[in-house]
């Protein structure tokens, strides 16, 4: 979608910036960089947004870093480790944008988290559907991947000031917030899918479902 391309820069800029800036280093005369842990996962993120998960390979990152194969399980178990740690890293770039929100009415504060969400989904498409191989946890007391229960918890603590002001109908903030993120991954999706004609199309469906959730959860009182 030329949107998505021309208006919300893509997030594997880093990681071209840094993984280019090391092939050079390497291929200075003399020169030999250390290889890192965070030099792999940007380097990762770079063929992640390029190619997809499919392409992911040890043996071919370690090929791009100038390194051998076996070097790089100092820094990762395996391939599952290294997509798994990419993951954690875009999802604390969501709960990033989510801190960024500083609406103090809790209603506006939770179209604007939804508006976010759909924004880094479209920020980097590959990454969005790689974080959701690691959902957040709805057991209570498990957390097998905090980091996706971090953005699931920054986005539903505006749900929970909305029913503790009054403001939304329901009780239940668990599954209000469920019901909202649902809805909002949907938007995400069917606007990576290319169905939005452009930006004002794009806009109008997000806060067309945005609104359309809250307008079943708002207390009469509130609107």
């Amino acid at each position: 979608m030329g949107w998505v391309n021309g208006v919300y820069p893509q997030s594997g800029l880093v990681a071209t910036d840094l993984a280019n800036q090391f092939a050079l280093m390497r291929q200075a005369v003399g020169m030999r960089a250390p290889l890192t842990r965070e030099l792999l996962i940007e380097t990762a993120r770079q063929q992640l947004e390029s190619e997809g998960v499919g392409q992911l390979s040890l043996r071919g990152l370690a090929r791009q870093l100038g390194v051998t194969a076996p070097a790089l399980y100092a820094y990762v178990k395996d391939k599952d480790d290294l997509l798994e740690a990419v993951a954690t890293e875009h999802f604390e770039q969501l709960v990033q944008r989510f801190d960024a929100i500083d609406q103090a009415d809790p209603l506006e504060r939770i179209r604007a988290l939804s508006r976010a969400y759909v924004l880094h989904a479209l920020s980097s498409p590959a990454l969005f559907h790689l974080m959701f191989r690691y959902p957040p946890t709805p057991v209570p007391g498990v957390d097998a991947f905090p980091a996706a229960t971090r953005a699931f918890d920054a986005a539903s603590a505006a749900t929970s000031e909305a029913i503790a002001a009054g403001q939304l109908a329901v009780t239940d903030p668990g599954v209000a917030s469920m019901t909202m993120w649902a809805a909002i991954h949907g938007v995400a999706e069917v606007l990576l899918l290319g169905f939005a004609a452009d930006e004002e199309a794009s806009v109008e469906l997000m806060d067309s479902v945005i609104n359309t959730v809250l307008a079943g959860q708002v207390h009469p009182l509130a609107q």
